[in-house]
């Protein structure tokens, strides 16, 4: 996929939307409004809530570069508590290595479409470029330190989930079925793409922390989890939904 050019793309727009939500609130609300940018670095995996029989080890996972970068306004209702909303553009992405027994797969091998269940290592990538609307309930300590938590809710403008099956063998339809060798180099292993049954739209949950350490600028800490999985409900292939976790750590500039 042509991520770069997408990138472009979706800064642009997000910086637009926050400068004209930004100025007609700010002229509606006056004091009680508060604005920070923010960009952030984050860390996670897309996986199981536990692991299952199928996957008998994790082997490797590979940090990939996964950012954030939005602002938040935060309107103060009563006392310490307030609300906030804010718009990000960020990704979530990992690779990582599993040993499977009896996993259920589809893989394409040279020209042949292949399903069945995989015994042996699956390298695993996933890419997902989004827009986060998070909505917050939030909770001011003091004048430096900030509790939120609140929903979140992402669309999804670039995805992908693919990766490779080696080093171990497929028996093609049932654990009975005639049984395909993958080999560990190019040309012996199979590939697998799902990026087409993965989903649009996610559903979440995130808490987090800001903490303005000198005049304007501070640290956040926020952790994510995904609520729905991110294949549609009609994808079979990956039995157990997979659900995105990610912890981010970031810096924040309070603008007013």
């Amino acid at each position: 996929m042509h991520y770069k050019s997408c990138i472009k793309k979706n800064l642009m727009a997000t910086a637009l939307l926050l400068f004209v939500s930004v100025q007609a609130m700010a002229g509606t609300w006056g004091e009680s409004l508060h604005l920070k940018a923010r960009a952030a670095w984050s860390i996670g995996a897309t996986a199981p809530i536990g692991l299952p029989e199928t996957i008998r080890s994790i082997d490797g996972y590979k940090l990939t570069p996964s950012f954030l970068i939005g602002a938040d306004v935060q309107m103060t209702l009563s006392g310490k508590w307030g609300v906030a909303a804010g718009l990000h553009f960020e990704n979530k992405a990992m690779n990582g290595d599993v040993t499977t027994k009896a996993y259920r797969m589809d893989v394409r091998k040279g020209d042949s479409e292949l399903d069945g269940l995989f015994t042996g290592s699956i390298h695993q990538k996933v890419t997902q470029w989004m827009f986060t609307l998070p909505v917050q309930a939030t909770y001011t300590f003091n004048d430096r330190l900030q509790l939120k938590a609140g929903p979140y809710f992402s669309l999804l403008t670039a995805k992908s989930f693919d990766g490779i099956a080696s080093d171990g063998y497929l028996r093609q339809g049932d654990p009975t079925g005639p049984k395909i060798l993958m080999g560990t180099k190019e040309g012996e292993w199979a590939t697998y793409d799902f990026s087409d049954d993965m989903r649009r739209f996610h559903v979440g949950v995130a808490v987090g922390l800001d903490w303005r350490f000198y005049r304007s600028l501070g640290l956040s800490v926020d952790l994510s989890w995904g609520l729905n999985g991110i294949f549609k409900s009609d994808f079979k292939t990956v039995e157990q939904p997979l659900f995105p976790v990610y912890g981010t750590v970031g810096v924040f500039y309070s603008i007013f």
